[in-house]
């Protein structure tokens, strides 16, 4: 049985779940990167910002190529942190199975090996994100050369720890995203009509991945939101440390809707880029199986 979430017929090897992972994750980053530019200084702005079509245009007109400051350590991590998600979501899922006793995974039984899976891929991204987070923010433009000299100087500056700065909202940010994307895929798939071709099949696991992804953006945002703003303290008095106190300042000095800044460009990038990276993966998988890897 396959427990990847995928179409694929039959249980194959855990490294062919890091191979397509991998692949999926990083084609989905090469496509969507300016958003997430966009999300993160929505995120990081205090007070009242313009439309995120506005940030993009102007985005696109000042900082031309440099938009994509900050993509080498995403892309850097971004082959091991999918692999890590759908190879450890496997993993989870036929513990969870062989425990439970029973063929296919229920309802909770999938958000548990995503919750499981969010929090294995949390430990791997938290340093890559501090970077990214660091080379984004409009206001470090200039103090870093390039994604070296910020590495150094935040090892300079904080030590080996200070790459773990925000580990805990990461584990908040990626179990409520992995434990919504794979507990959904599985069921709004089943929902849909079967497929009879190569083309439908593409098409339930765009819409699926899609769906799984929207939620969890929705759940994940309020964690997002205060992570970016961890992450990006560098000196000083700090006023961000852990998730939940920080939701409850961001709320209590900024309003409700703070905690959804750059949603909109979030959840246009993980909306679709959960079903790019349920496309890519089950290509590849259906790759590797089909020419026997």
């Amino acid at each position: 049985m396959s427990t990847n979430n995928t179409t694929t017929p039959k249980k194959q090897p855990l490294w062919h779940n890091f191979v397509a992972g991998g692949i999926a994750g990083v084609s989905e980053i090469l496509v969507m990167y300016p958003l997430d530019v966009v999300k993160t200084r929505a995120q990081l702005h205090v007070g009242q910002g313009g439309s995120m079509f506005s940030a993009l245009i102007h985005m696109i007109k000042h900082d031309g190529f440099k938009m994509y400051r900050g993509i080498v350590p995403p892309i850097l991590v971004e082959a091991p942190k999918r692999a890590i998600k759908f190879a450890s979501n496997q993993f989870y899922t036929e513990q969870i199975l062989k425990y439970a006793g029973n063929a296919k995974p229920t309802q909770t039984q999938a958000i548990a090996s995503g919750v499981l899976a969010g929090i294995t891929e949390a430990f791997i991204v938290v340093p890559f994100e501090l970077v990214k987070i660091r080379l984004q923010a409009k206001e470090n433009a200039g103090k870093y050369k390039n994604t070296m000299d910020c590495v150094l100087k935040i090892a300079k500056q904080d030590g080996l720890n200070g790459f773990f700065k925000g580990l805990e909202s990461t584990l908040w940010r990626h179990l409520f995203w992995n434990g919504a994307y794979f507990g959904l895929i599985h069921t709004i798939k089943a929902q849909m009509p079967t497929p009879k071709s190569q083309s439908q099949t593409t098409f339930n696991n765009f819409v699926a991945g899609a769906l799984a992804g929207t939620l969890g953006t929705v759940l994940n945002t309020p964690a997002d939101v205060v992570k970016s703003r961890i992450q990006n303290q560098a000196e000083g008095p700090r006023k961000y440390n852990w998730c939940l106190p920080s939701i409850y300042t961001v709320f209590k000095e900024e309003g409700f809707s703070a905690l959804y800044k750059g949603f909109l460009p979030k959840v246009l990038r993980l909306g679709p880029g959960g079903g790019i990276l349920l496309v890519v993966n089950d290509y590849v998988m259906k790759f590797l199986a089909k020419n026997n890897y």
